[in-house]
């Protein structure tokens, strides 16, 4: 058997690997994604207390239907927004689109100046205006007419959108209810408003969003100066300021 020169041997060189860090950099791509995370969080808050509420309603209706369904809108859906918040600074939005609801009514635009709305200390204030003939409801009468009745469906479909509490008032002028015995004008106030809410309650507005009813008779007339005009016989609709 021959034998092998040493020298001809092969070198085996072994190397020793180490490790720079116990995790390598994993740690990285989690740090990165949570400064992503982190920077589109204050991109969202800055844009919610620094834009439009129309904006802002696209971002809510983002959040509330990712699949982009909401993207116009904080409800997806032409209005107000389903649960969009009108704070003090926003009644003014309210006002409008309800105005300019009305006025693309064919069947209402004609009673668009019958329709007034105010912003006041107490919120938005809708008032709609009797006619000498009657138009949202007749003389002595608690049942709203044709017209009363589709004014309400579409303020109750708008309002019922929203979370503001509502309160309903009942208005007459100071002639002497005469209908019959024992019923007044408090009672027919009060009547109106009811069937008003009654009305609001069954096309849109939720349960328990109505927070009162009042009936005021001729106590608060519109003109002061002429309280038998027919402008002080008038249902006031106000949509209250959230809390806040």
């Amino acid at each position: 058997m021959p034998v092998q020169n040493p020298e001809l041997q092969p070198i085996i060189i072994r190397k020793k690997i180490v490790h720079s860090g116990h995790h390598g950099g994993a740690w990285k791509v989690a740090y990165a994604d949570f400064v992503t995370a982190m920077m589109a969080l204050f991109i969202v808050l800055w844009l919610m207390s620094s834009s439009s509420v129309k904006v802002r309603q696209a971002i809510a209706g983002y959040f509330r239907d990712a699949a982009g369904q909401g993207s116009q809108t904080g409800s997806g859906q032409a209005g107000l927004g389903d649960g969009v918040n009108i704070g003090r600074d926003d009644m003014s939005h309210l006002k409008d689109k309800l105005e300019s609801t009305i006025r693309k009514m064919p069947e209402l635009a004609g009673l668009k100046d019958q329709v007034q709305m105010t912003v006041t200390g107490e919120g938005l204030r809708v008032e709609l205006l009797e006619s000498d003939v009657g138009t949202f409801f007749q003389s002595g009468n608690a049942s709203p007419s044709l017209q009363g009745t589709e004014m309400l469906k579409l303020l109750a479909a708008q309002l019922g959108k929203l979370p503001n509490r509502l309160l309903i008032e009942g208005h007459t002028d100071s002639r002497p209810f005469t209908g019959r015995s024992g019923y007044s004008n408090w009672e027919l106030s009060a009547d109106r408003a009811n069937m008003a809410r009654r009305l609001m309650q069954e096309n849109g507005v939720q349960p328990g969003q109505v927070a009162q009813v009042r009936g005021f008779a001729d106590q608060k007339l519109r003109e002061p100066a002429d309280p038998e005009n027919a402008a002080n016989r008038r249902i006031s609709i106000i949509v209250q300021y959230r809390p806040g």
